[in-house]
């Protein structure tokens, strides 16, 4: 470890006393006080009322010796018991209590707020007296500060403040007064503004951000500086009281932070910050569909359940693309739904306008291959994509839609060759998780893509990692490499000749476990690509439903 430069820190009364040797001192019963030099071997129970002085300038002027420097015992006023000092006499005429000494290293002093309140080293070398007690040190009189410093090359300097007081545990033993300065070194100490304190840079609140956690520069995290005291917020370079702000609140007695809004009991006022300027809003109203509570550490308007706005306005919330069809949407895009008896949050789907009467709920499209369709169950159950572009909505999602309703449903697909084809069915209602998502109804047919959905009704959905086909020889979810309501009427046949739904069992024989594969891979090969029934490698598909 490098050399440290020597440091004594010592504090010394105003009153002048002559220099004593290390004693004790007693009250007399006249009440005077009585001085003497401890001898070895000196007894104690000579004195009457013992007591002690209340710093080295006490100890210089009740001893009879002329060698005050040493370890004394002192109690200053007020102080729950006496404890050891280090004192210095300077030229017989000062008594000096050190309250620090840095020698050489030996002793850490970074330490915890508990350590430095209550000392610690060694008074014989390097140590720290104690933040309590030299609270207590120097509110019992009019005290001087001075620092002694030695540097690496031998150069000494020091530094005096007259006077110096610090305030107790309760103030943070905030230094309260450093008094004029004078010696041959730097003023060491900094002087602080109105409603500030020395200490350690930090995130501070101000006026802007009360908070003090936003558009923090940390960089100075580990300087030290004058900040603002607690219960005073920063505004310029100035520290001020919350009042002072220009965005105070006198109902909360708080700063309503930049950007953001206050409202009040009732909800029928708003107040906005901006620019550090508090702007009301005296019609601020909550919806006949909203109520007025504190939630999420706020309060405002919040719609009820089964309405959407800002709490303001507030707008019944659709159970599917075919009420807001019906409410007057006629444009293709993304909505949002609150199917009957959902458990959790409305959710956004894509919905058909347009085109084949409107109102049609789109649960899986297939466009351009970029979405990955090889995924597990929870992915499937849950959902995955962008509903403007291809996704997959959710097989909770769908059994929650499709057991509020009857709803038909309709396949649109563009084939290999750019023809568009679709197949449409009567019903359509599949089951919960706990029954893996099983089609309970699938409907009569109608329509030109030669009916993809063959064989389906009563099939359980099935991933690569949720074998629900009912094929014990084959997982049908990998061997396509989608997911699916594989059937298993024929996965147990080995055919000679090899149709795009079938997948190569061995060298002789292959195997098809559906008509049709519209979440295979994309790109995949025979068994594996995106299939409806007959069309091979389509380009597009897009399953759909509507209320019949």
């Amino acid at each position: 470890m490098d050399s440290l430069p020597q440091l004594s820190t010592r504090m010394a009364s105003l009153l002048v006393f002559l220099i004593g040797t290390k004693c004790t001192v007693a009250q007399s019963n006249d009440g005077s006080f009585k001085g003497s030099t401890i001898n070895q071997g000196t007894s104690y129970f000579y004195y009457q009322q013992p007591e002690y002085p209340k710093d080295c300038n006490y100890v210089l002027s009740q001893c009879s010796s002329s060698n005050v420097s040493g370890v004394h015992v002192i109690n200053p006023i007020g102080y729950s018991h006496p404890f050891e000092v280090y004192c210095e006499s300077e030229n017989n005429s000062r008594g000096w209590t050190i309250i620090q000494r840095r020698l050489d290293g030996s002793i850490s002093f970074n330490r915890s707020w508990e350590n430095l309140k209550n000392g610690f080293g060694f008074l014989s070398g390097e140590f720290w007296l104690g933040n309590d007690k030299l609270s207590y040190l120097t509110n019992q009189g009019v005290y001087e500060l001075r620092i002694d410093l030695t540097l690496d090359n031998g150069s000494y300097f020091y530094i005096s403040y007259n006077p110096f007081r610090i305030s107790d545990e309760w103030n943070q033993y905030a230094i309260v007064s450093t008094g004029s300065f004078e010696g041959n070194g730097d003023n060491a100490v900094t002087h602080c503004p109105l409603h500030m304190i020395y200490g350690t840079c930090s995130c501070q609140p101000t006026c802007s951000n009360p908070n003090g956690t936003n558009s923090c520069n940390r960089n100075c995290e580990e300087t030290e500086s004058c900040i603002c005291a607690d219960g005073f917020l920063k505004k310029g370079v100035e520290c001020v009281t919350p009042s002072e702000c220009g965005c105070y609140v006198t109902e909360i007695n708080k700063v309503v932070p930049n950007g953001e809004s206050y409202i009040n009991n009732g909800c029928t006022e708003k107040y906005t910050c901006h620019n550090d300027e508090l702007n009301s809003d005296s019609n601020y109203r909550c919806s006949p569909n909203a109520e007025c509570i504190f939630k999420d550490g706020v309060r405002q308007c919040h719609c009820n359940e089964g309405f959407e706005g800002d709490g303001e306005t507030c707008s019944p919330l659709y159970t599917d693309c075919y009420d807001a069809y019906q409410a007057g949407h006629t444009e293709d895009g993304v909505y949002t739904i609150l199917p009957s008896g959902w458990p959790a949050s409305p959710f956004n789907v894509s919905c058909v306008m347009s085109t084949n009467g409107g109102g049609w709920t789109v649960f899986q499209r297939r466009s351009d291959g970029v979405t990955d369709f090889y995924q597990n169950w929870t992915s499937y159950r849950y959902g995955f994509g962008s509903s403007d572009g291809d996704f997959w909505l959710g097989n909770e999602q769908l059994h929650y839609l499709t057991n509020q309703k009857n709803y038909k449903l309709r396949v649109d697909i563009i084939t290999s060759g750019g023809s568009s084809k679709y197949d449409e069915y009567t019903s359509f209602r599949i089951n919960s998780n706990n029954n893996k998502f099983r089609i309970d109804d699938i409907g009569s047919h109608s329509g030109s893509a030669t009916n993809g959905m063959y064989y389906t009704n009563g099939r359980s959905f099935s991933t690569y990692d949720q074998d629900n086909d009912g094929c014990g020889n084959h997982n049908c979810a990998q061997r396509h490499r989608g997911a699916w309501w594989y059937a298993n009427d024929w996965c147990s046949y080995c055919w000679s000749y090899r149709h795009c739904t079938d997948f190569q069992y061995s060298s002789s024989c292959t195997v098809q476990c559906a008509y049709s594969n519209p979440n295979g891979d994309y790109n995949g090969g025979n068994g594996e690509h995106v299939i409806w029934y007959d069309f091979c490698h389509i380009n597009f598909s897009e399953m759909k439903i509507r209320p019949t």
